[in-house]
């Protein structure tokens, strides 16, 4: 066998599809983030046909070139909360008015083989608009982020995901020093607000794209 790592993925990945799908997701599969990317501009975006779109703050949204694509669309109403030429204020009102918009793109912290998204989030933009606001929302999905269970996933965000972000981030908190969480008090906490997505309500309204591929944090 040539590709015996991605040959091992590509099984894992369609068995997961398959769980996905039985909880009400729609689910693609891309090989690679430049597949990732085309799925999101040539098939969910032109059969969603928002009028508006926004995304959470995702590593993976940036490594798969999507941030780029998207940002400058003359076609849609795009409410870059990330721009950094916002205002702190700007930047915190435009989260808000994000969680209206017909598509939210972001990325997820873990998902278990029985198919639950699982995401700690430091202002609660990001989980809010999974759970209910945007008319539909695509999840970026690399291949490293599933997990056996939802303690694993729990797991895996405290000690792995939640540290390095501190760090990616420049936050002030005892993880980002130590690479070992604290369970701070800090005021640059990121480790806010947990969400366990199990199902997609409505159906179809989350469109997961699983990526062959190691992606964010």
């Amino acid at each position: 066998m040539e590709k015996p790592i991605e040959d091992y993925w590509t099984r894992r990945l369609t068995d997961l599809k398959e769980t996905l799908e039985k909880n009400n997701f729609d689910v693609f599969l891309a090989h690679d983030s430049a597949t990732a990317r085309d799925i999101v501009l040539e098939e969910i975006i032109p059969k969603a046909k928002p009028e508006s779109i926004s995304w959470g703050g995702s590593l993976t949204l940036h490594q798969t070139k999507l941030y780029n694509s998207l940002k400058n669309r003359s076609d849609l109403k795009v409410l870059d909360a990330f721009d950094k030429a916002l205002s702190p204020a700007e930047a915190y009102e435009l989260r808000r008015q994000a969680l209206l918009v017909d598509l939210f793109i972001t990325g997820t912290n873990a998902v278990t083989e029985a198919g639950q998204l699982v995401n700690l989030d430091m202002v609660g933009n990001r989980v809010a608009a999974l759970t209910f606001g945007p008319k539909a929302v695509v999840v970026l999905l690399g291949r490293n982020k599933l997990v056996n269970s939802l303690e694993d996933a729990m797991i895996r965000i405290k000690s792995y995901s939640a540290p390095v972000n501190t760090r990616r981030l420049d936050k002030k908190t005892p993880c980002a020093k130590t690479a070992i969480c604290a369970e701070c008090s800090s005021p640059d906490r990121i480790c806010n607000h947990w969400t366990i997505t199990e199902k997609s309500f409505p159906k179809g309204r989350i469109r997961v794209v699983l990526i062959n591929e190691d992606l964010g944090f």
